[in-house]
């Protein structure tokens, strides 16, 4: 029996297209392997946000090549969408397939000597197919979305399936992650991700629902919902409803016991959504809001369509409602023609900001976006590195006194998988992270206190 790994990178959105992928190499009768150097096939689901991430992709396949030459790597993800060409050219590299056709990849690990009758769907150059390895479809940013005669192809611009019967979620997680919603319209200049992903199209509600309870009766105590711009839920559908809608929906209509949102831009943060939060217990009081800087100058730059002011109002708008909520953000250091004087700017901004967490990204020019073309205005690698450090020392302090904020508090925590020496891992609605005295099963609700004791990391069951 062929058995199989799969090495995720990057955000929500692709663990939830590996846990598709691995569901579909189950239903084919492929085995789970424990590591990529026993796998007789490896998936490796890649992330393109960053220079980094490539890199990372491609030291993980010549790695897998020396220690287990055997395998056949199967590269997807958004770098396999970007740039086909460059992965299948690496040692040890079987086939290159892009966010449109993941769903052909259990057939590829079934049938390797029929790879090449695929053939690659082109919108952009029809008559001139990439190399039969290859598996990708070509699409324009600026192609509208249509419906695809293909069923699941979750291609760029398609819209997104009904039916979920054949790509439904591992159930094997504590917390699944349940893709809503892809692609993205906006235009940032430093971002990709709308040349790998497409046009925003969203899954339909009832499909949502389905695939929910789905979860539910598979034993899931807490479901995430995410997308690639998941505020922008529903307003491609017809008829329209929102992420605010949806939510309620899924309240009213399934026994979910917990309910949590990944990342959702500030300007889709408003007083009806925080206060549906702050009314609804089964609404995780997490919000992860994409900052990026704190420089209005660099944000006009980045096109990005609000100010500091305006990100700050929405953080207090969160922390007046729900004082004990996390709020994360992401920040972007080093984008070209940042100052000294729009560093200080950010780091004097997220240190007034009552932030539970920062993701600091460096910058890197992603080939196709605004920001690439602007070469003079690159910034040093030691000084973007140097920035990230400043940023990640403050994310650091503003986790510690979120942690003591809580110290004392009474509150739900769901067991997650990891254990030690008489202690259970768990998180908390509001994202913290605790070790819950004694040895529990995973997937349990308990009711804990924080430790008042900084030095203590574990929290007593009661």
């Amino acid at each position: 029996m062929t058995t199989f790994f799969i090495q995720n990178f990057g955000c929500r959105a692709t663990q939830a297209d590996a846990d598709a992928i691995r569901h579909s190499l189950h239903a084919q009768g492929h085995t789970p392997a424990e590591s990529d150097t026993s796998a007789d096939i490896v998936v490796l689901n890649t992330c393109t946000v960053t220079a980094a991430a490539d890199a990372e992709a491609r030291e993980s396949i010549r790695r897998i090549h020396r220690q287990n030459p055997a395998a056949r790597v199967i590269a997807t993800g958004c770098y396999a969408q970007r740039a086909p060409e460059e992965l299948a050219a690496l040692p040890g590299v079987s086939w290159v397939v892009g966010n449109s056709h993941q769903r052909e990849i259990a057939s590829l690990a079934n049938e390797p000597a029929a790879v090449a009758n695929f053939i690659p769907l082109s919108v952009v150059t029809p008559n001139a197919p990439l190399p039969s390895r290859i598996l990708r479809e070509e699409m324009s940013a600026h192609t509208p979305p249509v419906a695809s005669p293909r069923p699941f192809t979750d291609s760029p611009d398609d819209v997104l399936p009904d039916d979920l019967r054949d790509h439904p979620l591992a159930a094997s997680r504590t917390r699944p992650t349940l893709k809503i919603q892809d692609g993205c319209n906006h235009r940032c200049a430093y971002c990709i991700i709308p040349l790998v992903r497409g046009r925003s199209r969203s899954l339909a509600p009832a499909a949502i629902l389905g695939e929910i309870r789905r979860l539910i009766e598979t034993g899931a105590q807490e479901i995430v919902l995410s997308g690639i711009d998941l505020g922008s839920y529903g307003r491609d559908l017809t008829p329209r409803i929102s992420l605010h809608a949806l939510v309620r929906k899924i309240l009213d209509e399934t026994a979910l016991p917990s309910l949590r949102l990944s990342s959702i831009e500030p300007i889709d943060i408003t007083q009806d959504f925080v206060n549906l939060v702050a009314s609804e217990p089964r609404i995780a009081p997490h919000f992860h809001l994409p900052l990026q800087s704190g420089s209005d100058r660099i944000l006009r730059a980045m096109h990005r369509w609000y100010r500091a002011a305006h990100y700050a109002r929405r953080v207090e708008l969160i922390r007046e409602t729900l004082p004990h909520a996390a709020i994360g953000a992401d920040v972007i250091v080093g984008f070209p023609g940042e100052t000294d004087e729009d560093h200080a700017a950010t780091m004097n901004f997220i240190s007034a900001l009552p932030l539970s967490y920062l993701h600091v990204f460096s910058f890197s020019p992603r080939p196709g976006t605004e920001a690439a073309n602007l070469t003079a205005a690159q910034l040093p690698t030691h000084t973007i590195h140097l920035r990230a450090r400043e940023l990640r020392a403050l994310s650091q302090t503003k986790t510690h006194h979120f942690r003591i904020s809580q110290q004392g508090r009474k509150t739900r925590v769901l067991t997650l998988g990891r254990k030690g020496d008489n202690w259970t891992g768990a998180v908390s609605s509001n994202y913290l992270n605790v070790r819950v005295a004694g040895s529990w099963p995973r997937n349990r609700w308990l009711e804990v206190k924080i430790p008042a004791d900084a030095a203590s990391l574990t929290a007593v069951a009661h």
